[in-house]
This record gives structure tokens, C-alpha cells and sequence, in this order.
């Protein structure tokens, strides 16, 4: 009866169809007022729907009414409204209460430790693994029991009955070894975790012996192997651990398993009494590199683990023992430098030993090397890449030697440019030539920097910068599959306050998943400082999507892992779904969402009601919720030749057009809507307070925040000061009125003097998106004035009103100047002739052979500026007071 009451409610879900579904509940409860199954769903609709409050005083309506939670419809129902709104407690307070009625049923223990479990509730997880041990002999219950237990005690603070949890998790496993119950490698790692935590060493040695009972599922499963081998070096067996290395290696090749080789040895030859047992060490590691270094598959593991050997041995101090690792380095580079990732290999080599006299022999080894390379690189794909790689430890070893002189970074770069970009290799899209176009990019970027570091030579800076943009557009136009060069060229282009092609470049990269929360910053945030807020808002909202999607999938995919028995991923999932859940870029991309929702033009009565009825209580954060956030963007992906330790050759840090926005920038846009919330509901109390808190956070930022930013910020904390003024009609804000006003006309195009290339380009688009964002709260503050009868409303509307027809008649002068001269100026001032100029080659190269390429990234710029300008342009004429 009650299935077939609810089967249209259940259909229209299934189309999906809410808001149909919605009103086939209603029609079901005006005839049936305490149909308990159809207020349950309706509660899911609501939670779906976007109405947390009316889902949650219905779904706890039912929830406190026992009878109901009889029914599997109610109880379905009711667990998925408050999963939807992340209710956990409620959840299984729902399956609780169905235990009521049939206090035996499997399914429901099992809803309720998955429950617990994907929300880390690791008590009621724990107890609900017990039920179901008791209630069925199924095996997987024992290690659900397990794992609840070692989880409890691990995030446990009370270390009383932690270390009781291990102990009875211990004998568990115990007794399934025992008994023959433990089968699987997944059930091994969990016994190694539960002695490992409680640093039971020994035992774990015990457990992982060759000749022990699990001996055949550890030597079948590479990972553990490699955790043997660890684990006799944590507690001291390096003999054994010598032994285990050995055995692994012989049969496979793993880096790993080669460094806790080495440094077993290391570590032995230390505590070695006398000369001879030092050699003797050395000599049985040296042989076995030597024998596999011979053997096919194994060569490049094993040379490279020469040079590790080496380097770690002068690092311990015994550098006597063993040979040059500089002339290892070179070794294995005369055998591997036609393979793409042998730079890689010996970067970290390279850089472990910065002395000059070390540093000298590696520059004399290389010019031996460079001249043939560079000669026979159109030889064959292997010969190109050997030079590249040549090119890259050239590029390395002048940062190192702290390599100053802008020329002597240029020198040299025309063979690149002519090889990367105008050779028959790059045509036929070779990979060598894109990284060669690469290393030229990376040369005339860090010139450029080197050259034209001071704050009266960044007109110069631009213009070197568009010439490395001309080579990276270029290097995209011959091979489109160039990570590096497009993120270089985003990276170039909102450094020139370019942002819409950028964003194109941007969307090629085809980032998504989670892919949002690691490389989102690239782009994200960009849009609304250079003008372009609808673009902006559209990656703000495909962000704030993947993490709601995520929210809802991983959960089911901690569930999967007890299912299937993979319990070794349970900390994994956990630990990733802590991470992205309390991500930086998650928070910052939600604050750039409500940032870009303030541009969006409505009436008075709208603006008023948006900001009346933001959800401000959700946004707050203390020093102990930024704290916990974590930082999973990564810079890495930039490609660095250089170690990240050297900030005046770091690209990835000197190509920020703005700092990449962190806590303090999270603190400050969290605090802006709530300002404005406050302001709009005249909460005196309240919104001084959060002025106090947002004029902490911005005198106190320390270069974290943009200075448009800073700009807009102050211009928020003077709008709320002067509401305060106003709010009282005997105070007089005429002077309030006139410095915020002021703020803002002083980051307006002037209808004065001429724009110029490098003004518009660096911080003009820039202080303008700030200034016309910075007006709309202006505007808001108006209309509360109106709403609120304050006599103040009519000398701020007519002040907002001139000062919309002054920006109208500036931004449109703006506009009109850049479409007409900036193309003619980017060829008279970036690409001019200049008798000292030390990009001279390139500018010839790049207005030569490149002049296609170099024609559209001219193209690119006054389009993307013209686009920034009409779009700002458009804001001004939406907005009226």
C-alpha cells in the first residue's frame, strides 16, 4: 500500500524531476497529513533542492517519531535527506531507531558502521563492527572490527584506551593467523600497521622473516618486499636488510629498494672499526651495481645508483672510499642523455654538491660535451635529445654558480630558438624541440627578470616578456600537446594583464577532477582582477562543483574498500578525502565564487535581499580551522631547471602576476560578505566587529594579498565605517564620503593624461576591476541607507551617481584608446629595435621566422585587454544608483 502510495514520488526522482517529485508529495500529504514515508522524501527533495533548514526541521519532525522509523520507506527516505545534508549523526540515528524494530537485521549494523565510516566516526564505527561480528560469522566483520580499532586508536586522544584498542586489534589478527583466516596481502599490511603504531618492530621483523608463516604472499607483493627491507633498518638489522635489498633487487629493479640498499651500507660502513670493513662494504655494493648495471632492463637503475652511492658516501663523510660522483654523473650521462627524463635523474646529484671546485669540473665537462651535441643534434631524435639535456644542465649550472649577468643567460640562445622552433625536427613535431623551445623560454624569462629587476624597469620587463611569449606561442602552434609551454604562457600573458586568452590556452589544458584543486590556481581569481567576471565565475562554479561531487563520491568509494577487503587504502581515502574536503584552493574558490555573485547586477530590492540573506555563519574561520587546511596545489608541475631553494631563479615564483591567495586572502573574503550581511541588516554590534577583524587581516598580510586586493579591502572596511557614520543622521560623513570616493577615482583611467602600453598592461586593468568592484559595494551601501530612511542616502546616491558618469566617460576614452593604438604600440615599443638591447636575437628571430606567430600574440593582448576594458565598460553602465 505505502509503496504504491509513494511509486509517482519515486518515478519523477528518477527522471529526475524535483520539483514534479515535490508536488506528488504534496498531493500525497493533503490527503494523507502523517504519511510519514512521503515527509521523509519530501525532506530529501528539500535537502536536494537547496532548503537545508525546511529539510532539517521535517526530517527531525519524523526522526523524533518512533512509530515512523518501522516503515523501509521512511527509513530510506530520512537517511538519504540528512546524508544530503551531511547529517551523519542524524543518519544513524535513523538505522538506530529501525534497530528497535528488528535489532537483528545484518543490513541495517552494516548501514550503520558504512556510515560511520565514511565520515570518520570511528567510535560508532567501532561498535557497529562489533554487532556484526556477533552477528555473523563472516570473517570480513573480524577485520572491519580490526580496522575500526586501529583507527580509533590512531585519531584517538585519549591514550588510556588507545593503547587497550591496539592490544585487543593485535589479538584479533592473532588468532585469524591462528586459525588460517588471514589470506590476503591487504589483511597483512593491516597486521603490520596495528604493531607498527605501536612501534612493535620486532615483532613486525617476526612476521615479515623469509622463512616465516606469510613468507610467499610478502615475497609476491613488491611493496611489502620493500617495507621488509625498511623495516630491518628501523630496527637496526642492516645485515639483513643488506640481505633483503639484495634478494629484491635481483630479480627486479626498484629505486627504492637500491636506496635503502645504499643506505644500509652507508650506515654500516659508519659504525665499521677499521678500514678494511669499509672497503669491503663498499666493494660488495659496487660489484652487485657493477653486475646488474650489466644486465637488460636493470642498467639504468644501477648506474644511477653509482651516483647515489657516491654522493651519499661523501655526504656520510666517506667520501675517500668511493669515486668522483661528478665523474659518475658524467658516466651515466655519456650512456643515457638520449633518454628525455635522464636530466631528471641527475638534477637532484647535480645539486647535492654546490661547491665551486665541484661546480667548475661539471661547466669543464660540459663544454667538452656542448659544441659535438649541438653539431650533430639533427643527426637523429637521439642525438636531439642529448643535447637537450646538455642545454638543461648548462641552464642549471648557471644558476648554481649564481649566475647574474642577464647576457651571459642570453648567450647562445639563437641555435635554441632556430632548433626548437625552425628546424625540419619541429615541423614534424619532435618532443626534443619542444623542450628546447622550452629552455630558450626559460632563458629569456629569467633574463628578463635578471635584467629589469628594479621597479622603474618593469616598462622593459614587459617587453622582453612578450618576446618569451612570442617563443612559447610559438612552440604551442608546432606542438600542441606542450604542458609546460602553455603553462608558461598563462602564466606570461596575466603577468601582462592578458586574461581572456590565457583562459583559452587555459581550457586546452582540459584540467579537471581533481586536477581543480591542484591546478585551479592557475587561472581561478584571475578573471575578476582583469574584468572578466562571467568567465571567472564559470571556473569558480565547475570548482564548486567537482568538490560538492566529491563530497558525495568518495564517501561511496571509503564504502567500496570494506566491501571489497582492500583495507590497505582505507588511511589512503581517508587521508585524501581530509584534503580535499579542508582544501586552500576549495576555500578559495568558494570566496571567489561569493567575490564574483557581488558584480552580478540586480535592483535594490535584489542586492539587498542577496546580501540579507547570505549564509554567513558558514564561511567563518578561526585560526584553528585555517590551520587545519591543506595545500595540495601544485607548483611542481612548472617544470623548474633549477631547485626550488633558489628564489632568484625560480620562474614558477617570479611569473606570479599576483600571490598565489592563501589564509590571509581566505580570512579577508570570508569577512567581506559578512560585513556586508551586517551592514544590510543594520547590525551595529556585529559589523564593527568584523571590521575589526578585516582591518587586523589586511595591516597585516605581509605581500600575501595583491595590492588590489589591499586596494579593495581598505575601500570595504571605509564603506562599513561610513554606514556606521551614517547610521547615527546628527553625524556628519561628508568627509568619509569624499576619501572613499577619492579610492576610487584615483583607480580610474585618467581623462587627463594618455594611457600607456606598460601602465594598461601591468596594473591599470587591474585597479580598475578594483575600483568598479569596489563601487557596486558602494552601491549596496546605498540602497541600505534608502531602506533603512537614513538622510545620508541622498548625498551618497547623488555622489555614486557623478561619480558613474565620470567613470562612464573615463572607461568608454579607455576603451576607444586601446582599440585603436595598442596593436600599433605593441610593434613600436615591445618588438623596436634597440642597439643594446640584449633580447636583440630574439626579437630578430621572433619578428623573422616567427612573424605569423608573433602577429597573433600581438593579436592575443589587445584582445584580451579590449575585452577586460568593455567588460568593465558594461559593469559601469549595469550599475546605477
Amino acid at each position: 500500500m505505502e509503496g504504491r502510495q509513494l511509486r509517482p514520488i519515486y518515478d519523477a526522482l528518477e527522471l529526475p524531476d524535483t520539483k514534479y517529485a515535490e508536488e506528488e508529495c504534496e498531493k500525497l500529504l493533503r490527503k494523507h497529513p502523517n504519511h510519514y514515508g512521503a515527509q521523509s522524501i519530501k525532506a530529501f527533495i528539500l535537502a536536494r533542492s537547496g532548503r537545508p533548514n525546511e529539510a532539517l526541521l521535517l526530517g527531525q519532525s519524523v526522526l523524533n517519531t518512533p512509530s515512523a522509523m518501522a516503515s523501509a520507506h521512511v527509513q530510506q527516505g530520512l537517511s538519504l535527506a540528512f546524508r544530503a545534508l551531511g547529517r551523519p549523526r542524524e543518519e544513524i540515528m535513523v538505522y538506530t531507531a529501525a534497530l528497535s524494530f528488528s535489532p537483528n537485521d545484518e543490513s541495517l549494523h552494516t548501514k550503520v558502521f558504512k556510515t560511520a565510516a565514511r565520515n570518520s566516526m570511528f567510535k560508532e564505527q567501532h561498535h557497529a563492527a562489533i554487532q556484526l561480528s556477533k552477528l555473523s560469522k563472516q570473517q570480513k566483520y573480524v577485520w572491519w572490527l580490526v580496522v575500526s580499532l586501529f583507527l580509533q586508536a590512531k585519531h584517538s586522544k585519549d591514550d588510556v584506551s588507545a593503547p587497550v584498542q591496539l592490544k585487543l586489534a593485535e589479538r584479533l589478527v592473532e588468532k585469524a593467523v591462528t586459525d588460517g583466516q588471514l589470506t590476503s596481502t591487504e589483511e597483512l599490511r593491516v597486521y603490520l600497521d596495528v604493531l607498527d603504531i605501536q612501534d612493535k618492530h620486532e615483532q613486525m621483523a617476526e612476521v615479515m622473516a623469509d622463512n616465516g608463516q606469510l613468507a610467499a604472499m610478502i615475497s609476491n607483493d613488491p611493496d611489502l618486499v620493500t617495507q621488509r627491507i625498511n623495516l630491518f633498518i628501523k630496527i637496526g638489522a642492516y645485515d639483513k636488510a643488506i640481505m633483503a635489498a639484495i634478494a629484491a633487487l635481483e630479480s627486479r629493479d626498484n629505486w627504492a629498494d637500491y636506496k635503502l640498499y645504499i643506505e644500509a651500507v652507508v650506515t654500516l660502513v659508519g659504525q665499521a672499526a677499521d678500514a678494511e670493513a669499509k672497503h669491503s662494504l663498499v666493494a660488495g655494493i659496487s660489484s652487485n651495481f657493477e653486475r646488474w648495471a650489466g644486465v637488460r632492463g636493470k642498467a639504468r637503475g644501477a648506474k644511477l645508483a653509482q651516483v647515489a652511492l657516491a654522493t651519499r658516501m661523501h655526504e656520510a663523510g666517506h667520501g675517500d672510499i668511493v669515486g668522483s660522483p661528478e665523474a659518475l654523473i658524467w658516466d651515466y650521462l655519456t650512456e643515457f642523455q638520449q633518454k628525455a627524463i635522464c636530466y631528471s635523474d641527475i638534477m637532484q646529484f647535480i645539486v647535492a654538491r654546490r661547491e665551486p671546485s665541484v661546480l667548475e669540473y661539471h661547466q669543464a665537462q660540459l663544454e667538452q660535451r656542448l659544441p659535438a651535441a649541438r653539431d650533430s643534434a639533427t643527426n637523429s631524435d637521439d642525438a636531439a635529445q642529448a643535447w637537450v639535456n646538455l642545454e638543461k644542465i648548462r641552464y642549471l649550472l648557471q644558476a648554481l654558480m649564481g649566475e647574474t649577468d642577464p647576457k651571459a643567460w642570453m648567450a647562445g640562445i639563437e641555435p635554441l630558438l632556430k632548433f626548437g622552433l625552425g628546424s625540419s625536427q619541429a615541423r614534424k613535431k619532435q618532443p626534443s624541440c619542444s623542450d628546447m623551445a622550452f629552455i630558450a623560454s626559460q632563458r629569456i624569462i629569467q633574463a628578463a627578470f635578471l635584467a629589469y629587476s628594479a621597479a622603474d624597469q618593469r616598462e622593459q620587463l614587459h617587453s622582453a616578456l612578450f618576446k618569451a611569449l612570442c617563443v612559447l606561442e610559438s612552440g604551442i602552434q608546432l606542438n600542441d600537446n606542450s604542458f609546460l609551454l602553455k603553462l608558461y604562457a598563462i602564466r606570461v600573458y596575466l603577468y601582462l594583464s592578458c586574461y581572456e586568452r590565457a583562459q583559452t590556452i587555459y581550457d586546452t589544458l582540459r584540467i579537471k577532477h581533481v586536477q581543480l584543486d591542484t591546478l585551479g590556481h592557475l587561472i581561478i581569481g584571475h578573471g575578476m582582477a582583469l574584468g572578466c567576471f562571467a568567465l571567472d565565475m564559470e571556473l569558480c562554479y565547475n570548482g564548486v562543483t567537482f568538490y560538492d561531487r566529491f563530497q558525495s563520491k568518495m564517501p561511496r568509494d571509503i564504502e567500496a574498500v570494506y566491501q571489497q577487503g582492500t583495507y590497505s587504502n582505507v588511511q589512503d581515502f581517508l587521508e585524501f578525502q581530509s584534503n580535499i574536503v579542508h582544501s586552500v584552493q576549495r576555500e578559495c574558490t568558494h570566496r571567489y565564487a561569493l567575490r564574483g555573485e557581488g558584480f552580478e547586477y540586480g535592483n535594490a530590492k535584489e542586492t539587498l535581499a542577496r546580501w540579507e540573506e547570505a549564509d554567513v555563519s558558514s564561511i567563518e574561520h578561526s585560526e584553528q580551522t585555517l590551520s587545519a587546511l591543506h595545500d595540495n596545489r601544485d607548483v611542481s608541475v612548472m617544470g623548474l631547471l633549477t631547485p626550488k631553494d633558489m628564489a632568484q631563479w625560480d620562474l614558477e615564483l617570479l611569473t606570479q602576476s599576483t600571490p598565489i591567495p592563501g589564509h590571509d586572502f581566505i580570512r579577508a573574503f570570508s569577512l567581506v560578505p559578512q560585513v556586508m550581511h551586517y551592514l544590510v541588516c543594520a547590525d551595529i554590534e556585529s559589523l564593527q566587529e568584523k571590521l575589526s577583524e578585516l582591518t587586523l587581516v589586511v595591516d597585516n598580510t605581509n605581500d600575501t594579498l595583491s595590492r588590489q586586493d589591499v586596494l579593495f579591502v581598505r575601500g570595504i572596511i571605509d564603506v562599513g565605517s561610513l554606514y556606521i557614520q551614517a547610521s547615527d543622521p546628527q553625524n556628519e560623513i561628508d568627509d568619509q564620503l569624499s576619501r572613499l570616493l577619492s579610492v576610487i577615482r584615483t583607480n580610474l583611467p585618467s581623462n587627463e593624461l594618455d594611457p600607456s602600453l606598460f601602465s594598461l598592461s601591468s596594473d591599470g586593468i587591474r585597479n580598475l576591476s578594483a575600483a568598479t568592484e569596489l563601487f557596486t559595494y558602494m552601491l549596496a551601501l546605498k540602497h541600505a541607507l534608502s531602506a533603512q530612511r537614513l538622510p545620508a542616502a541622498n548625498a551618497v546616491g547623488l555622489a555614486l551617481s557623478q561619480l558613474r558618469k565620470e567613470a562612464l566617460k573615463s572607461v568608454n576614452t579607455l576603451r576607444g584608446w586601446v582599440d585603436k593604438n595598442t596593436r600599433a604600440l605593441v610593434e613600436e615599443q615591445w618588438l623596436a629595435e634597440n642597439d643594446d638591447d640584449i633580447f636583440a636575437d630574439v626579437k630578430r628571430f621572433v619578428v623573422g621566422s616567427q612573424k605569423q606567430t608573433t602577429s597573433m600574440v600581438t593579436k592575443a593582448c589587445t584582445t584580451s585587454w579590449l575585452r577586460s576594458v568593455k567588460n568593465l565598460l558594461s559593469q559601469w553602465e549595469k550599475c546605477s544608483s
